[in-house]
């Protein structure tokens, strides 16, 4: 089972035909792998793998909870919708305690779920502040809603993710734009605003999605993904915003018939002190004790842990609701349960994930994995698993691997900015690959990034039915962002000279 899971993902682009565009792997990729303690967040030496692998790599049926929660999501809401949205905190909780239990007392690995943990709260910190900070904007769009009207807000979402992270702008667009299209809101509406704004679009900045940010706070340069994003980004939007524009201009769904209705074509904004909140949690992720060392941190097992920049996360979130202005929550139908739904299942996401990035991280370290280190199988391998893992572990996770097979650690600032700077083999074109398919593969389903699931759930509050797990893959995934992804590919890695 563990081979098989782990051939997979690393073989998948085989399975496509890909392999005739891989590059050639560097040479002396066996001397270093990734340690089975720390796969996702750090690098051991070759000794300590010796002396740790066998006592604390998980074995392969550690991925089934992290398997049954996911089968769980997908069938839950469509078979047994009372049951699951009762219960569905117990047994995300139950889930991940199981495995983390199984590292601590039976692997003696406390690592893992230490790191794993560190992840969990730098995420939802992250989420919870943007989510209940623009909740308290209120943008009320007084124009009639029309393909071209949608496809403005749609590119200035995408440019608005940048500079407040996707999170922050699906949570203060999503509104708005279910509201100028009342009268004609259809799930595709939502989905492309999940695929464009809480996704794609935040592909410029480390601010813009939570991988691209973890990658920055481990050395990537903060502009080194305008530089090589840019145009991965330009093409992905505008190609799949003109799948949008023609799927709207196809909608005659409008259910007003009266021709006397008038539009002043103003937009009314409440709330607007709540930018300045939005403003402290953007300038506080660059508060991180490995950026700087004057910032206070947590240190274990080598490793420096941020906490004030999440307890200022913490402290936005409960001090933008409390002053919140209330015609502006009200307006928003501002509700606690679409960021408690993300807290309970991510737990249960971080939690059981761990067995699954560390063996895949391993393999890719490994004689046998190293090899099919290249940017064509990074591309692949990343995006699917940000696909159906959360995309910012898997970041780091084909990061770490990407580097390993290059006798590099991504422990080592230095390195990685050596990396990022193309001091290695194709390491720019590594990168890139992992950066763009991190971010462009999170909008596959509802858990590859934090915003799809909340943007959903907002939907479902407001009474829009939306698509069910397997329903968002099979009827918009596939059929609409994967020949993106393949073009994708096509254009900026397929044929890229090594």
């Amino acid at each position: 089972m563990r081979k098989a899971f782990l051939y997979v993902v690393l073989l998948l682009p085989l399975f496509f035909g890909f392999s005739s565009a891989f590059g050639n792997p560097s040479p002396d990729t066996e001397s270093t792998e990734i340690s089975s303690v720390n796969s996702v967040m750090q690098v051991a030496e070759p000794e300590e793998l010796q002396e740790e692998g066998e006592h604390h790599a998980p074995p392969g049926w550690t991925v089934i909870p992290f398997v049954a929660l996911l089968l769980m999501i997908a069938t839950g809401p469509l078979f047994y919708e009372h049951f699951w949205h009762k219960n569905y905190p117990k047994i995300a909780v139950a889930l991940a305690v199981m495995v983390v239990a199984y590292y601590l007392l039976v692997l003696h690995n406390t690592h893992g779920p230490v790191h794993a943990l560190a992840e969990y709260v730098q995420f939802i910190a992250l989420l919870a502040s943007l989510y209940i900070a623009s909740g308290g904007i209120m943008i009320d769009i007084d124009k009639k809603a029309t393909p071209m009207a949608n496809v403005l807000l749609l590119f200035a979402g995408a440019v608005i993710a940048n500079l407040i992270g996707t999170t922050g702008a699906s949570m203060l667009l999503i509104r708005p734009f279910v509201r100028l299209n009342k009268t004609r809101i259809k799930p595709y509406h939502i989905i492309f605003f999940i695929f464009i704004v809480s996704n794609i679009g935040g592909s410029l900045t480390p601010i813009g999605d939570p991988p691209l940010f973890l990658g920055f706070l481990r050395g990537v340069p903060f502009f080194w993904t305008l530089t090589h994003n840019l145009v991965p980004w330009f093409v992905g939007v505008v190609l799949m915003i003109g799948i949008f524009l023609a799927l709207d201009l196809r909608n005659k769904a409008d259910a007003d018939p009266s021709e006397d209705v008038t539009y002043t074509g103003q937009i009314r904004l409440i709330g607007w002190r709540n930018f300045g909140w939005l403003a402290i949690v953007i300038v506080s992720v660059f508060l991180d004790p490995n950026v700087f060392d004057w910032v206070p941190g947590i240190h274990y097992d080598g490793q420096t842990f941020s906490f004030i920049r999440e307890i200022i996360m913490f402290s936005v979130a409960y001090l933008s609701y409390k002053y919140a202005r209330n015609d502006a929550l009200k307006g928003n139908e501002f509700s606690f349960e679409p960021i408690r739904e993300v807290a309970f299942i991510f737990i249960g996401i971080f939690g059981t994930m761990m067995p699954a990035l560390e063996l895949v991280g391993n393999f890719a370290a490994s004689p046998e994995g190293a090899p099919l280190i290249n940017h064509n199988s990074l591309y692949w391998g990343t995006g699917m698993l940000s696909g159906f893992l959360d995309n910012a572990p898997t970041y780091i996770n084909f990061l770490t691997a990407a580097m390993a097979s290059q006798n590099a650690s991504i422990n080592q600032i230095a390195e990685v900015v050596a990396f990022a700077n193309g001091e290695y083999h194709d390491s720019i074109l590594d990168l890139k690959a992992i950066s763009v398919a991190a971010v462009f593969f999170g909008a596959f389903t509802y858990i590859g990034n934090g915003p799809n699931f909340m943007v959903k759930s907002i939907a479902e509050q407001i009474g829009i039915k939306m698509p069910s797990f397997f329903g968002y893959i099979i009827r918009f995934s596939i059929p609409f962002l994967l020949p993106l992804l393949l073009v994708i590919w096509l254009i900026f890695f397929a044929f890229a000279p090594t």
